[in-house]
C-alpha cells in the first residue's frame, strides 16, 4: 500500500479528534489548571481519546492479529472507521465545533501540520528510506492507527510552541488596557467578585446607575484578557465616562490583584465566598484570600463593600485599608434586609423604612440587591430613588430567571451554577404551587474533593422536592442519587416530556434546545369546519 496515500488519511483522520478536544479546551479557556480538573473529575482516558475511536483500533487491530484483515489493510480500514463516525457526528449535528477566534485557529493549523509531519516521517520509516533499529512495518502501520487517538497531545504541543509570543502579546495588551485606564484618572471604577452573585450584582449596579452611563463588563468577560481587550475597545471612544464597573473571576490566587493592577479600582465590592472553583484553588481559605485581592488594592481613599452572610467574607475587614460597608440579612450589618418575602413576580422585603419589590426570583439574592444599593447610595443616589429603579430591572437570562413556556415553568440557572445557587434553586422551588416538579441539571464542577459529597447534600435536600431529576451526565448522577434516594434519569433523546403546568428546575450549564426537548408540545385547535 502506497504510504503516501496513508501518511494523508492520517491527517484527515485525526481533524475531528482534534477539533474536538480543541472546543473542550477552549471551554476551559485554554487553561491547563481548569483542563486538569475537567480530566480529573471527568475520566482522563474518555475526555483524552474519546470510546468509539478506540473501540474501532482494537476491532480492526484483533481482525489483524487474528489473520482476519489482511495486516497491511488494517491501518486504511482503521483509518476509513474514524472517517466515518466524524462524517456521521457531522450529517447529525453533534460534532463538537470551537469558536474560531485567531488562538483556537492557529493552534488547531499548527497542531495539523505537526501530525502532518509525523505521518509523512512514519510514511518514510515505512518506505524503507530511514528505517531505525527496532522499527517493523507492522510497528509503522501501528503508529499511522494511533496518530489520530494522539490528537490532544499534538494540541498540547502547539499550545507549549506558541507559549512565548502568546504571553508576550497578552503582556502587551494589557500593559496597553493599564496605560488606557491610567490616562482616565478621574473615573469611578467599581470591581465586582465572588464565588457566585458576581454578574447579578453588576446588572443590578449598572441598571440602578443607568442615567449615569455606566460602562459595563458584558456578560462572560471578567478575566484579565477579557477586561483588558473591553478597555481598549470602550474605553478610548467614552471619554466622558465617569462610572466603570467591572466584574472579574479568578481560577488562581493573583490573577484578581493582576487585573486591579490594571483597572486600578477605587470601590470593591465581594459577593460571596463559596465552593466555587475549590478544586482549582485547593481550600476555602485560599480562595478568599484570593477574593480578598480586590479589597487590599483599593486605595486609602476608596470604599469596600461585604456580605456579611458570608462567613468568610467578613473575614475580609481585616486585608481593607479604606472604609468599609456592610450588608446582610441575619446579623448586624450597615445595611439590613427585613420582612424578605418570595412572591410569583419575584422578591420583597425592605431596608429600614424603604420597601423594595422587584421581579428577581431567589432570597440569595436579596444581599446582591444590598450590595448594589449600598453602592449607589455612596455615589450619589437616595434609597428612594433606588428602589424606584429597581422595579424595572430585568433579571439577565439563564441567571436565575423564571419564564413560561408551552405551559411549564421554567427557573433558568445555567449561567453559572453554583452550590449555593443550586441550594437555592431547591428553596425556591418547595415555595411554588405547581404539583410536578422536575429538576434537569448537569450538576456542578470544580468542587474538588468535595465533589461527591456535595452531590451527596445536595440530593438529601432534593430528595422530598422533586418528582424526577434529570441528569445530563452519569458522573455526578451517582453521588446525587445516594442523597436523593430515588432513580435518577440520565438525560437523552428518548427522555419522556414533562406535562403541561409543571415546574422545571434548570441548574448548571446545558444548551437550551435540551430544555426544549422536554417541553410538551402545544396543541393547536383546528377550525370547526375543517
Amino acid at each position: 500500500m502506497n504510504p503516501y496515500f496513508l501518511a494523508l488519511l492520517t491527517t484527515a483522520a485525526s481533524i475531528s479528534p482534534l477539533i474536538t478536544f480543541a472546543s473542550l479546551w477552549q471551554i476551559k479557556e485554554w487553561r491547563t489548571d481548569r483542563l486538569r480538573e475537567h480530566l480529573r473529575s471527568e475520566g482522563i482516558l474518555r475526555q483524552l481519546f474519546g470510546i468509539t475511536r478506540p473501540a474501532i483500533f482494537g476491532l480492526f487491530g484483533l481482525l489483524g492479529f487474528f489473520g482476519l484483515l489482511a495486516m497491511n489493510l488494517w491501518p486504511i480500514a482503521t483509518l476509513a472507521g474514524y472517517i466515518s463516525i466524524s462524517a456521521i457526528q457531522i450529517i447529525l449535528h453533534r460534532h463538537p465545533k470551537p469558536v474560531w477566534t485567531k488562538k483556537a485557529f492557529v493552534l488547531i493549523t499548527t497542531s495539523i501540520l505537526l501530525t502532518s509531519l509525523a505521518s509523512f516521517y512514519n510514511c518514510q520509516l515505512l518506505a524503507g528510506r530511514s528505517l531505525g533499529e527496532g522499527w517493523s512495518t507492522v510497528n509503522c502501520q501501528l503508529s499511522y492507527a494511533m496518530i489520530p487517538l494522539l490528537q490532544p497531545f499534538f494540541l498540547f504541543i502547539a499550545w507549549i510552541l506558541w507559549s512565548p509570543l502568546d504571553k508576550y502579546l497578552k503582556t502587551k495588551i494589557m500593559h496597553k488596557a493599564q496605560k488606557i485606564r491610567s490616562n482616565h484618572q478621574n473615573i469611578t471604577v467599581i470591581g465586582i467578585t465572588g464565588s457566585v452573585g458576581k454578574s447579578t450584582t453588576k446588572e443590578l449596579l449598572t441598571h440602578i446607575l443607568a442615567d449615569k452611563n455606566p460602562l459595563t463588563t458584558p456578560d462572560h468577560v471578567n478575566t484579565e484578557m477579557g477586561v483588558s481587550k473591553w478597555i481598549i475597545n470602550t474605553l478610548p471612544k467614552n471619554p466622558d465616562a465617569q462610572i466603570m464597573i467591572v466584574e472579574m473571576g479568578a481560577y488562581q490566587a493573583g490573577e484578581i490583584a493582576l487585573l486591579c493592577s490594571i483597572t486600578q479600582p477605587t470601590m470593591g465590592v465581594v459577593t460571596f465566598i463559596g465552593t466555587q472553583h475549590i478544586a482549582l484553588f485547593g481550600s476555602q481559605e485560599a480562595l478568599c484570600r484570593a477574593k480578598g485581592e480586590l479589597i487590599a488594592a483599593l486605595p486609602d481613599n476608596g470604599d469596600a463593600f461585604l456580605n456579611m452572610d458570608s462567613t468568610l467574607c467578613s473575614e475580609l475587614k481585616e486585608v481593607c485599608a479604606c472604609p468599609i460597608t456592610t450588608v446582610g440579612t441575619g446579623g448586624v450589618a450597615d445595611i439590613e434586609a427585613f420582612d424578605i418575602e418570595e412572591t410569583s413576580q419575584g422578591i420583597k422585603f425592605r431596608i429600614s423604612d424603604t420597601a423594595f419589590s422587584l421581579p428577581l426570583h431567589g432570597t440569595h439574592n436579596v444581599t446582591n440587591v444590598l450590595l448594589a444599593t449600598a453602592v449607589a447610595e455612596k455615589l450619589g443616589m437616595s434609597r428612594t430613588e433606588i428602589a424606584e429603579k429597581l422595579k424595572s430591572y430585568q433579571p439577565a437570562k439563564n441567571t436565575f430567571s423564571v419564564r413560561e413556556e408551552n405551559g411549564v415553568t421554567i427557573l433558568d440557572d445555567t449561567h453559572n451554577a453554583s452550590q449555593a445557587s443550586f441550594k437555592a434553586a431547591i428553596t425556591w422551588a418547595k415555595s411554588q404551587p405547581a404539583e410536578h416538579k422536575i429538576l434537569l441539571t448537569s450538576g456542578l464542577i470544580e468542587l474538588g474533593e468535595s465533589q461527591d459529597r456535595t452531590h451527596t447534600e445536595l440530593g438529601t435536600l432534593a430528595a422530598n422536592m422533586f418528582d424526577r431529576v434529570i441528569f445530563t451526565h452519569k458522573k455526578s448522577a451517582r453521588s446525587f442519587a445516594r442523597g436523593y434516594d430515588k432513580d435518577i434519569e440520565i438525560f437523552s433523546k428518548h427522555s419522556e416530556k414533562v406535562s403541561q403546568d409543571s415546574l422545571l428546575v434548570c441548574i448548571g450549564r446545558m444548551p437550551q434546545n435540551m430544555i426544549k426537548k422536554l417541553l410538551p408540545k402545544l396543541e393547536t385547535s383546528k377550525p370547526e369546519n375543517y
